[in-house]
């Protein structure tokens, strides 16, 4: 029996779908079935009912899923705990995050955290986002920071990870500019498309955060048709590099391209419209026996919880007041 097929089958159990578990899997629909298959024969039993829609699981599968659901949560946090135990020094921090974030963000926020905080190691790995998730949910690290998007959302069971807003970035179109400063590889304008002959587009992999989301603002506006696509990678600063290059189009992170706008090597696109903003998230086990990891945490969470506060005195303050007083 594997881990994984646990994790399977808790996300089906969430979903009551083999094609969204699988998409939040990142497997396959037919490698999805054959794991959870596996796992109802090493269990002696039945545990979906793929005679209902939505589909459900039998009494079996769920007594099954709420024993499952404790051990993985112990065998993670212990697997967790020998690793430190092992290979790091106390006070220390295990750390995935997104190629992007390790060297645009990370940096900068470490320091403020042990600003704040007081000292403590961190041990960082750089790690495409499905790999992240993969590595946080088998408890091969302590924290991961990712991008968040309400479109794309990251594929974590909320019942056994937390997370918090710990920074936010924007998403901009960007290119070289011409000898009068305007963008030689400006967005194409949907109006225009039937008259354009493509504009050179630099990419990122389909499967990446930053694809998925370049993707929903080229759909909200119909612009894919305008694009040809030559040259993909899943990391912004090789796009970075591409675009100061005068290679094509690209849409990067605010972060990323901060130095080169500045600098004039690169300039906008296009406009606010053609923009999506990015939260930037920490993400961690429910379960953890990390005190460094949970000192750290209650003091990432004060400034959210005092925002919350806030938003809720002034809503009502504001259901309070009477018709017409203005603030």
């Amino acid at each position: 029996m594997q881990l994984k097929w646990i994790d399977d089958l808790l996300v089906l159990e969430r979903t009551r779908s083999f094609s969204r578990a699988a998409e939040l899997r990142y497997v396959t629909q037919s490698a999805l079935s054959r794991r959870i298959r596996a796992l109802e024969d090493w269990a002696g039993a039945q545990l979906v009912d793929r005679n209902t829609y939505p589909l459900a699981l039998t009494p079996a599968g769920a007594t099954f899923c709420e024993t499952a659901r404790q051990a993985a949560d112990l065998l993670t946090e212990a697997r967790a705990t020998l690793h430190r135990e092992s290979t790091l020094p106390d006070r220390t921090l295990d750390i995935v995050a997104g190629h992007t974030l390790s060297l645009a963000f990370l940096p900068d926020w470490l320091t403020r955290c042990r600003q704040r905080f007081g000292s403590f190691h961190a041990r960082v790995s750089a790690a495409n986002v499905i790999d992240a998730v993969v590595a946080l949910a088998e408890g091969q690290c302590d924290l991961m920071l990712g991008y968040h998007h309400p479109r794309v959302p990251v594929s974590l069971d909320a019942d056994r990870f937390l997370s918090l807003s710990v920074g936010s970035d924007t998403l901009i179109p960007v290119s070289v500019p011409t000898s009068r400063g305007r963008p030689l590889y400006p967005v194409p304008d949907p109006a225009d498309l039937a008259d354009a002959h493509g504009t050179p587009f630099l990419a990122y992999s389909p499967n990446t955060t930053l694809g998925r989301v370049v993707g929903s603002v080229l759909d909200a506006r119909d612009a894919h048709r305008g694009l040809i696509r030559c040259y993909e990678s899943d990391m912004a600063m090789l796009l970075l590099k591409m675009a100061v290059e005068g290679h094509g189009l690209a849409w990067l992170p605010l972060s990323t391209a901060a130095e080169a706008l500045s600098d004039g090597a690169l300039v906008h696109a296009g406009d606010a419209s053609w923009q999506a903003s990015l939260e930037i998230r920490a993400y961690r086990p429910a379960a953890s026996a990390n005190a460094t990891l949970l000192e750290l945490w209650r003091m990432l969470a004060a400034p959210e919880q005092m925002d919350a506060a806030m938003a809720k005195m002034a809503k009502t303050a504001d259901s309070a007041a009477p018709i017409g007083c203005f603030a």
